[in-house]
């Protein structure tokens, strides 16, 4: 018996204990961290983390399971936090409503713009997204509705509230939906990774031809995998407008969020599941940290170490930093 089919023979929850043991130990201390009195940049750079690392997943799964690289998917981040923030201020709709409407504001773009490009591939298809995307950003800015350049400013609440997703005393309620998110999306793409979809979509990724020849629709599966990508970054942007309360086209469509979910996912193991996290984890800091202590000075400097660390981790990493945890770890053992 090879390994797909041990794979499709074994139940989901068939994994191995260690990893089983190491989520449940790693979401406990999650859970547990703000009861400890963290301070706001700490809550605010954990939530930074979450938010990208969901970011980075949904860019894994358009590019590390079929194979498509795409320079424009901030399109989707901006598309989820105008949603969510146009219904809010112009008809008072909960941003937890609002979500589900970004999301699938994305996945009828997503098919729309996904139709006509997927039939491209390598820098083709690269290149058509990255144009994609600064046009999202210029249309924005031009459309009076939502505000043209200024963007929409967002109404405050009067003390916090669940059901605007305010929360002016402190950080730690936007932490646990963040965290919240980070599980939700993990766990889909974890179902997604070991679905009859996720093997298909990696037979894509692999081999278009001879998937074709196996009676897979290449392209059908292709735009099933931007959909979801869409789906799983539209939230996000959702989250973010709430947690800022100030939506403008620079900052919501800007060409760094695309760059910056690629960097992630590389460097943690393209591809992998765990990737995205293992990068932002590593990435966010350096941000973060940079801009502190530099102020503005230091603008570019996490791209800087963003560059040296991907450079050495192409030359002896090409599979990411989830390279260097053992396999028996990450792998189900199944003896036969």
């Amino acid at each position: 018996m090879n390994k797909l089919d041990i794979a499709k023979s074994e139940p989901l929850w068939n994994t191995n204990k260690n990893i089983i043991y190491i989520i449940s130990f790693v979401l406990m201390f999650l859970i547990a961290l703000p009861l400890f009195g963290l301070n706001s940049f700490y809550l605010h750079l954990f939530i930074m983390i979450f938010m990208h690392a969901v970011m980075a997943q949904s860019w894994n799964v358009i590019a590390g399971f079929s194979g498509q690289i795409s320079l424009g998917h901030g399109a989707f981040f901006g598309i989820g936090a105008y949603s969510s923030s146009f219904f809010f201020v112009q008809y008072g709709i909960s941003p937890w409503v609002s979500i589900f409407i970004g999301m699938f504001f994305s996945a009828i773009v997503a098919v729309l713009i996904g139709i006509p490009m997927l039939r491209l591939s390598g820098h083709y298809f690269a290149i058509a997204t990255l144009l994609i995307g600064i046009s999202f950003q210029v249309v924005f800015q031009r459309w009076e509705l939502v505000g043209a350049a200024s963007g929409l400013w967002v109404p405050l609440t009067q003390g916090d509230s669940w059901s605007s997703l305010q929360f002016h005393s402190s950080k730690a309620p936007y932490y646990y939906i963040f965290l919240f998110f980070l599980v939700i999306s993990f766990f889909a793409v974890w179902l997604l990774n070991r679905s009859k979809i996720g093997f298909r979509l990696r037979a894509v990724r692999d081999d278009a031809q001879a998937a074709s020849s196996l009676s897979i629709s290449v392209s059908n599966y292709k735009i099933i995998a931007f959909v979801i990508s869409a789906m799983i970054m539209a939230p996000m942007g959702s989250l973010f407008g709430q947690y800022i309360l100030i939506i403008d086209p620079d900052r919501m469509f800007n060409i760094e969020i695309s760059i910056i979910v690629l960097l992630i996912t590389v460097l943690g193991g393209i591809g992998n599941i765990w990737g995205p996290l293992i990068g932002a984890a590593i990435l966010i800091p350096i941000s973060e940290y940079s801009r502190i202590y530099l102020g503005g000075t230091g603008g570019a400097v996490d791209l800087i170490f963003y560059g040296l660390i991907l450079m050495i981790i192409c030359i002896f990493r090409p599979e990411g930093l989830i390279s260097f945890v053992p396999k028996d770890i990450l792998e189900r053992k199944k003896q036969r």
